[in-house]
């Protein structure tokens, strides 16, 4: 099946009418993507326009509300319901209900992963090493109570990274789609495989039409296709990601009450550190769903 003509690399026309399209009406500002809503679990048809709409230009929209830091995980699932969310990736460290709560883990299984620590997360995208078949399209993060300090994201609309890499070259999107292009090593436990390893694209386009990326910035328990077109496209990546001057890399820290709804686009973690009065707690749902209208 061949791509949407504006993902087609053979299709120069139609990729330049979408690309001026795409950056023409992209935000500029990290208070573009902002929505203020009353009650997440019931949205008027103007607040979920205004999600929608966002999305639908730059694949996030962030939100305030006045929930404050109420711990009730209906919150961020009723609102995901209302945008298409539905069909939550349920992965190990979950809770039972699907949903992860992102906090200092103080002893267990979680201890082991970055999430569950006050240490920095570089860019990824979330479920990069998932099967093919499980691949995480959409992605909620609801703020209960912030750090005292730290806890800043950077947001990146994937589409906007393809339209930077195919315009330097683009081979380093036919890279980026090589079916082998980026392994997630196996998992060991115990001397047994846990997960075995995943070999997939960056890059690829859905059946519905949509482009989807699976990356990571780490540089262990990765491996990249060993050729000099994928060094060079990770290379690139690496320049874009590092931009501090790039307009559309977006910096902001969650509140208590808000969150961030998206097409799991590429985003990161600094550092933090709480204190006896502010525990960084978040929840983050992940789904195979895209949101939709």
């Amino acid at each position: 099946m061949r791509p949407p003509a504006h993902l087609d690399l053979d299709n120069a026309p139609a990729y330049a009418a979408w690309r001026e399209r795409k950056l023409a009406s992209h935000p500029r500002r990290l208070e573009d993507l902002l929505v203020d809503i009353a009650v997440p679990g019931r949205l008027t048809f103007a607040e979920r326009e205004a999600l929608l709409a966002r999305c639908a230009v730059a694949n996030m929209a962030l939100y305030a509300s006045p929930t404050g830091s109420d711990p009730d995980k209906d919150i961020p699932r009723q609102l995901g319901r209302q945008l298409g969310l539905v069909n939550l990736d349920a992965n190990r460290l979950a809770d039972d209900d699907g949903i992860s709560p992102l906090a200092v883990a103080p002893a267990g299984t979680r201890t082991e992963f970055i999430p569950y620590t006050d240490r920095g997360i570089r860019w990824h995208t979330d479920g990069y090493y998932n099967t093919l078949e499980r691949q995480v399209r959409g992605l909620l993060l609801h703020c209960v109570q912030r750090a005292e300090s730290g806890g800043e994201n950077r947001l990146m609309d994937h589409e906007i990274a393809y339209i930077l890499l195919r315009d330097e070259n683009p081979d380093h999107i036919r890279a980026f789609m090589a079916p082998d292009a980026m392994t997630i090593p196996p998992r060991l436990e115990d001397g047994a495989i846990a997960r075995a390893a995943q070999a997939g694209p960056v890059f690829s386009v859905y059946p519905d039409g949509f482009l989807h990326m699976r990356y990571t910035a780490r540089t262990v328990s990765i491996e990249w296709k060993a050729d000099a077109a994928t060094r060079a496209a990770v290379a690139a990546l690496e320049r874009i990601l590092a931009d501090e001057a790039s307009p559309y890399i977006f910096r902001g820290r969650l509140e208590p009450g808000m969150g961030l709804v998206c097409n799991n686009v590429l985003h990161d973690r600094s550092a933090f550190a709480d204190s006896d009065a502010r525990k960084r707690l978040l929840y983050r749902a992940r789904y195979f769903d895209r949101i939709v209208d």
